[in-house]
């Protein structure tokens, strides 16, 4: 029996059906090892050793590839054709070895780029050997991303509270999109005059001709700046005479694009079809599986991670047989094409995307597919085609006009082009960014010197028109323009480009406008900071030279473990640089970084940043944990605060558009109104002091708010009733974790935010014994980064954990921080003894308390002199029980540690 080894049930379930009875194909669903989400899972201290994990659900399948391995007579791993399945395949192997299920078993690679029975046949007769450097590559790629990731993302979190991850790739990639957005920001648009002249020949035959030259000198498209300047030409040519100067017509080719790449087909699928990049992979991915035609499952297209634009000399020929059929033989070039990739560091091991059988056309194929498998498919199928089909042949015309009169002279130009014959446009024409259409604009027949005539064309236009203008700023990256600027530049691979556009987005650090790429605040900062400290990673060209020495790995002409010793003794001593940088000198670097995003002039040329609400405060960013804001310097005695990205009116709270009025609190007559702050839109009731607030819950849209729901809002928290067993009160409202009851420090969310305002006392009942059931009562917890085992003397568990000021280890209520650089893996319960110790000889954690309790203290401590207690004995109690209240509220809020299925997990280009 031979074991075939491939990634998916789908892939899996193809093939079975193409080998005999002697071969069992199984999936390993994916990758079956990874990196676990925590510090120290790449050791650079032991030349970069990683800890692999398995997780439960891989477990299992590989039990089952490992059951099936003892009884066969042969191992062939089948994974994809790039280095992620070469990565598979290592890992499949080394879990096998681990077990010693091989023995002395055949082990065999195949590859194949497309999922059809001949492909299949034939790699299954030519196998190789599992391709090393391949696998190293993979190896440096995982280690630099997860080194980053696990690196930056902590210095992120302690100077930039409120700021999620970054990445090697997703943080340059961020980079384009806010340079771009700061070009956007700072462009000052220039006026310029453009001046057009309606001519007419002497058969009557019309056509436009634009101003390029005047009085001897050459005219370009900003050289007209002033109304003035337009006016005056303009009225010379009203009276002037027109005369043909000269007339050149020129034939041109045009020639077909190659076919599809990852990055080109995730470009027009996104211009043609609207998808994502990420949508674009996932529709292809099952057209590459096997789509079942005829009661046959094949796959319809070839592997699509790829770089390479060549096709195979069969499907060339194939290419070719169906264009005579459907197009003509005019239609066939004379010579096959062969293109080459002109993409920065390409590697062009496999084909490009295309059809595995080119005689399967879309319309054939359409009734087995989904309407957008089958849009991508015709897409793929047309672009492969047109590739493949003879040149566009054009006329391009260009007409010079001299103009005279009052002494002066002017030049005017027309140009057109006429589709003499439309080769491969009769089937497809790529898809442009600008929406530049090259369609003909055919210009009439006039020989040279003929005389002109000005006068309108369509009997509404006059017959010289000038136009004024303003210069654009360049538009924002869409997903297809940003992934053709990241391949040109050479940042990442291809397959890793719709991960990392996604990721942006889901870190809150993009949004997606109008298919425009928007950077949002938290990416701005995170940007800032990071050029502002750690410019050398997110450079264009320094990505792009890593990305060159990870190809090289993968060729063999680089050591990995090279590669990664030069970067991380670099950026190693980068990182130990900044650790101790004050969070203050990076507000400051930022606010210059970012000055005029977030301090934009004013009109009446006032400072940007003072303090509309005090007299002499300035206005800086700050941060928090829930992210940036800007506030007043004076701050407390001025609390002024307002959300980055505003125009600059001065009204602090109201965000760009100010304060939106819903309607009156019909019992108080106050004003409701919808407002933005730094931490998203809000409802307030009317303008006191201390006006009553609640932030929108999510889900809900502040363009659908209503006074109805806003008044809904304000009135929580709800009583819903007294609890049955002691009578206390039950409250609904809504908190940082979303919707909840609350019954003596017990809380349960509940489904939606709509259900705060309708549960009942029996829902409530119901939800709070589940919480309590579960142990819970109050937050979650923050989880142990490591259990070092129980108190010998006094019981109770010890254990570390990640706060918010860096890791420290825990017994009971006293919390004692790590020493500085301390590994909180290698802790011993040893010097975690010794550390709480020393933590309790001061009497706990220190806390700062606040006015109020600090007369309390005073309070409790005469009380308690006065009962006949010494004033020590009630201070030394008081503060016991504060802290010991205080680490209980810390420990409901405390920052968890990052974990592999959580959306906080830093490095984001492993893929």
């Amino acid at each position: 029996m031979n074991i075939v080894i491939v990634e998916s049930p789908a892939k899996a379930k193809t093939i079975n059906k193409y080998l005999g009875s002697d071969y069992h194909v199984l999936a390993s669903y994916g990758h079956v090892r990874d990196l676990p989400a925590k510090d120290g899972s790449v050791k650079p201290d032991e030349d970069f050793a990683m800890s692999w994990q398995v997780d439960p659900k891989s477990q299992k399948r590989l039990t089952e590839i490992a059951n099936a391995v003892k009884d066969a007579d042969r191992l062939i791993l089948a994974t994809d054709p790039d280095r992620e399945g070469e990565a598979i395949s290592w890992h499949v192997l080394e879990v096998l070895q681990k077990k010693r299920v091989l023995k002395d078993k055949q082990v065999q690679r195949v590859v194949f780029n497309a999922i059809t029975k001949n492909a299949i046949l034939e790699a299954m007769a030519n196998p190789r050997e599992l391709d090393t450097p391949l696998v190293d590559a993979y190896l440096a790629r995982r280690a630099l991303d997860y080194l980053v990731g696990f690196t930056l993302s902590p210095v992120l979190w302690r100077k930039l509270p409120g700021a999620r991850s970054a990445g090697r790739v997703q943080s340059v990639a961020l980079r384009l999109i806010c340079d771009r957005e700061m070009e956007i920001e700072v462009f000052e648009p220039q006026e310029y005059w453009s001046i057009l002249a309606n001519l007419k020949t002497p058969d009557d035959k019309g056509f436009q001709a634009g101003l390029t030259g005047f009085d001897g000198k050459k005219i370009n498209r900003l050289d007209i700046k002033t109304e003035e300047n337009a006016s005056r030409i303009k009225t010379m040519l009203e009276s002037a005479s027109f005369a043909v100067e000269s007339v050149v017509s020129k034939p041109a080719k045009r020639n077909p694009a190659a076919p599809f790449t990852t990055s080109t087909l995730q470009q027009e699928a996104s211009r043609k079809l609207g998808f994502s990049a990420s949508r674009t992979m996932q529709v292809a991915q099952k057209l590459y599986e096997g789509i079942s035609i005829g009661g046959e499952t094949s796959g319809l297209i070839t592997y699509m991670r790829t770089d390479g634009v060549q096709i195979a000399n069969e499907a060339i020929s194939a290419a070719r047989k169906v264009i005579g059929q459907d197009f003509g033989d005019q239609y066939v070039p004379e010579k096959p094409r062969f293109y080459s990739s002109k993409a920065k560091n390409a590697q062009e091991a496999h084909e490009a995307v295309r059809p595995t059988d080119l005689s399967r056309r879309p319309k054939d194929v359409a009734r087995f597919l989904d309407p957008d498998q089958a849009r991508l498919y015709e897409l793929i199928w047309k672009r492969t085609m047109a590739s493949q089909m003879e040149s566009a042949v054009l006329e391009r015309t260009t007409i010079e006009v001299l103009a005279s009169g009052s002494g002066k002279t002017a030049n005017l130009r027309a140009t057109g082009s006429v589709i003499r014959f439309d080769g491969f446009l009769a089937l497809y024409q790529e898809g442009r960014d600008d929406d530049e259409d090259e369609s003909s604009k055919r210009l009439p027949a006039v020989e040279q010197g003929a005389a002109l005539t000005a006068a309108s064309i369509d009997g509404k236009s006059a017959p010289i028109e000038a136009s004024q203008h303003f210069t654009t700023p360049p538009p924002r990256y869409t997903e297809a323009s940003l992934l053709k600027k990241m391949e040109e530049l050479g940042i990442g691979r291809p397959s890793t480009y719709a991960s990392t556009l996604q990721t942006l987005r889901d870190r809150d650090y993009v949004e997606l406008d109008k298919k425009q790429l928007v950077p949002l605040d938290k990416g701005r900062i995170v940007i800032a900071f990071l050029a502002s400290y750690f410019n050398r990673y997110v450079e264009f060209d320094f990505t792009a030279s890593l990305e060159e020495q990870l190809d090289k790995i993968s060729s063999g002409e680089l050591s990995w473990l090279d590669v990664l010793r030069a970067f991380w003794r670099d950026f190693s001593g980068n990182v130990d640089e900044i650790k101790d940088l004050r969070v203050s000198e990076v507000i400051d670097a930022l606010n210059e970084v970012l000055g005029a995003h977030i301090f934009p002039p004013k009109e009446d040329g006032s400072d940007p940043r003072a303090c509309p609400s005090c007299d002499n405060g300035q206005l800086s960013l700050k941060v928090s944990r829930f992210g940036a804001f800007i506030g007043c310097s004076n701050y407390p005695e001025c609390n002024y605060t307002r959300q980055l990205a505003k125009s600059a009116d001065g009204d602090g709270e109201a965000g760009a558009d100010g304060p939106k009025l819903l309607g009156q609190d019909p019992e108080t007559g106050l004003d409701v109104s919808l407002r933005t702050g730094r931490f998203g839109p809000y409802v307030q009731l009317g303008e006191e002091a201390k006006p009553k607030r609640s932030s929108l819950p999510k889900g809900w849209s502040a363009a659908d708010l209503d006074l109805e729901k806003a008044l809904q809002l304000l009135s929580l928290p709800r009583e819903v009733g007294p609890h049955p067993e002691d009578g206390k009160m039950i409250t609904a409202g809504l908190g940082r974790y979303g919707p909840f009851v609350l019954h003596e420090g017990t809380y349960a969310n509940l489904s939606s935010p709509e259900e705060v305002f309708s549960v009942g006392i029996n829902r409530a009942v119901d939800a709070l014994a589940e919480k309590r059931s579960k142990g819970g009562r109050g937050r979650a917890a923050a989880t142990a980064l490591k259990e070092l085992g129980d108190h010998p003397e006094e019981g109770g568990p010890i254990n570390v954990y990640d706060g918010r000021y860096g890791p420290y280890v825990k017994h009971g209520k006293i919390n004692a921080t790590l020493p500085k650089d301390t590994d909180p893996q290698t802790v011993t319960l040893e010097q975690a003894l010794k550390l709480i110790a020393e933590k309790a000889a001061k009497g706990g954690a220190k806390k700062k308390a606040a006015p109020k309790k600090t007369a309390a203290k005073k309070t409790t401590a005469k009380k308690a002199a006065a009962d006949g207690e010494t004033k020590s004995t009630a201070k030394k109690t008081t503060t016991k029980k504060t802290a010991a209240k205080k680490t209980t509220a810390k420990k409901t809020t405390a920052k968890t540690t990052v974990d592999a299925s959580s959306d906080e997990v830093p490095w984001d280009d492993a893929s």
